[in-house]
């Protein structure tokens, strides 16, 4: 049974469909509620670590001091060969412990748009089951680099990075195949001033119109997700 331990910013960004995965799978699931003054665990207390989203930039040290040790946590995790799956700012904190910068974006992306397969993404194990074009949601203003050694799966035309896995056992999405309806109300609940007229931000309206995509993006989730299980299963 694997440990799962989760990195949560925001009351309203958490683990989405992939605590419904880990139900199925009867996975332990525990986390840091860094909003709440959690504690960070001992790397050797869980086997995966989840790092989920957040309105904060990775630099923003000073009003959330929490990033700083949340970063030494992940690249302890890191290096003690743990899975290590980063979602939107979890993605760009991975970029960053792996010595990459997280710059603003050209433009904002939120909304549901199409993201495309890289060469390497379409040739890889973790991402060939899929099309090499289809839609998923986006909520970010920043962007990463992609880190020595990594391998860059995906890109769309508002952010060229758009995942990438490092080794066979991290990986950093910018994107969110983990919303639920319930996650995504959340989001723009709380994020509505953010929909500001843009090329690449759609309106609450246009947003909610896309919902019957939720059920694709979680079934890539969980794809995803079981080859990740099965190469830890095989160490």
């Amino acid at each position: 049974m694997l440990k799962i331990h989760c990195f949560q910013h925001v009351p309203y960004e958490g683990l989405g469909c992939i605590a419904q995965w880990c139900a199925q799978q009867n996975f332990e699931i525990s986390y840091t509620h860094f909003y709440a003054g959690d504690c960070i665990p001992e790397t050797d207390a869980f086997d995966w670590l989840i790092v989920m989203g957040g309105p904060m930039g990775i630099y923003d040290e000073t009003e959330y001091p929490w990033l700083k040790p949340e970063k030494q946590a992940i690249r302890k995790a890191i290096d003690a060969g743990k899975t290590v799956v980063g979602i939107c700012l979890g993605a760009q904190l991975i970029a960053s412990v792996l010595g990459k910068q997280v710059l603003p974006n050209n433009q904002k992306e939120i909304g549901w748009f199409d993201i495309r397969l890289t060469n390497d993404g379409i040739s890889n194990k973790l991402f060939s089951m899929f099309e090499t074009s289809f839609k998923v949601f986006h909520w970010h203003g920043d962007t990463f680099q992609i880190p020595e050694n990594a391998v860059h799966l995906a890109e769309s035309d508002a952010c060229k990075n758009q995942a990438f896995i490092y080794g066979e056992n991290v990986l950093g999405l910018q994107f969110h195949f983990e919303v639920t309806e319930e996650s995504l109300t959340q989001m723009l609940k709380f994020g509505k001033s953010q929909l500001t007229a843009a090329p690449f931000v759609q309106s609450e309206e246009e947003i909610l119109q896309h919902l019957h995509l939720v059920q694709d993006n979680n079934q890539h989730m969980y794809k995803i997700l079981n080859h990740l299980a099965n190469k830890t299963n095989n160490l």
